[in-house]
This record gives structure tokens, sequence and C-alpha cells, in this order.
């Protein structure tokens, strides 16, 4: 988790703030994430690092990621030092994020630890993709952001390409409807927009834009929560 101090909020003094931010895969919801903790002096927790970091030590041991006593086995296990976001990348680790994510028991093993992280300090800016619904329901600020698939598909091509590697986007296409059909059909806290979430369309918007938006909302909603 981390963060940088760059206005005081409204909430100064009185606990912490948490912001929660869900969406799907390639929406643009980490990397606003990451501005709007800046912006706001606040921590930052990406909850997919720690989701990833279950998909990873299975993957590295060579265990398939739908083994669910290895999940869970690995969920118990995590480290602060498991949590770089340079180790976790990939599209292997993503998918296999997806898989583990889905699973009760992982999603049980983790849920005090991302609570416990997201409150730390001044509060944190918490992203995944059901921060709104199950692990800070009571948080008066939510947003979940979204955008077409194709685009969607278009901004995780061009990332992986930025990358060096070299993508095919019908795959990349696929793996996206997949990952959202598992995070929208498992039977524990499956991504939904949460009833008082407000809902940002990044389809037609560029980082600039999109940033601009959420950062007008999370005024107002501050403002009307202080």
């Amino acid at each position: 988790m981390s963060g940088t101090m760059e206005q005081e909020t409204p909430f100064d003094g009185g606990g912490p703030v948490i912001v929660a931010i869900d969406g799907p895969a390639g929406s643009g919801k980490s990397t606003l994430a990451r501005r709007l903790a800046a912006h706001f002096g606040l921590g930052l927790l990406d909850t997919g690092l720690l989701y990833r970091a279950v998909a990873k030590k299975l993957l590295d041991a060579g265990i398939d990621p739908a083994d669910e006593d290895a999940a869970t086995a690995a969920a118990e296990r995590l480290a602060p030092a498991d949590l770089d976001p340079a180790c976790l990348r990939g599209e292997a680790t993503g998918n296999g994020a997806s898989v583990v994510a889905a699973m009760p028991a992982v999603r049980t093993a983790l849920l005090p630890v991302q609570r416990r992280l997201g409150a730390e300090g001044r509060g944190s800016v918490v992203v995944g993709r059901d921060i709104g619904t199950a692990i800070f329901p009571d948080t008066p600020c939510k947003f979940f952001i979204t955008a077409s698939i194709e685009a969607r598909a278009r901004r995780r091509h061009k990332e992986l390409l930025n990358r060096g590697e070299t993508p095919i986007y019908a795959r990349v296409l696929d793996e996206l409807k997949a990952r959202d059909r598992r995070d929208e059909a498992r039977s524990v806290a499956p991504m939904r927009v949460a009833e008082d979430a407000v809902v940002v369309d990044t389809s037609e918007l560029d980082i600039d834009q999109a940033f601009g938006t959420i950062r007008s909302l999370m005024d107002e909603r501050l403002r009307m929560s202080a």
C-alpha cells in the first residue's frame, strides 16, 4: 500500500477515509485509483494484488490455480514481500487471480487482511471488484468504473504491447470476457454495482478526463459526508 500527501481531505481528524473503486479488468480503475490516492493524500490498496500473489505462488509451484485447498493455504501464507506489483504482471497471473478470487475459502482468508490494510493511517483508495459491496460496504465514497468490452480489450492489448509482449487482440478480448463471467458469477461477493455507487463509464474518456470526472465526484461526496 502506498500514498503521497498532496491535499487535505475534509475528513481529517475524523477517522480513516475509505474510497471504494470497483470495476472490471481494463476499465482504468487502477490508474485512476493511483491518481486519486496521490491527490487526496491517501494510501493505495489494490486488492487484486492479493489474488495475483496467491495465483503466482501456485503457478510458480506448478499447481493448478483451480486447486482450492492449495490456493487457500497460499492465501494464509501471504507476506508483504509477495505483493510487489512488478512481480505480479502478466496475463497468466491475472487469469489465475480471477480463478482463485472465485473461491469462498480464499476470499474468507483475505477479507480481514484487506480491511486492516485499507484502514491504516488516514485511510486508502481501495481497488477491486467487491470493495463497495463486501469489503467496505459502509463507506460513503463508492465508485464503479466501467467501459465497453472492446475499449477494455484495446487498452489491455496496448498495455501488453508496451511491455514488449506479442498479444493477439482476439485472444485478449476472449480472456476479458471469460474473466468478466467468472467475476460476475462467483458465489461469494460477485462483481456488481453497489446500490449507492456512482458509475463512471470511461469508454470515451482519456485518463485525464476520467480523473477529472472522478475527482469532481469525489470532492462532492466528501463534502456531503463531512
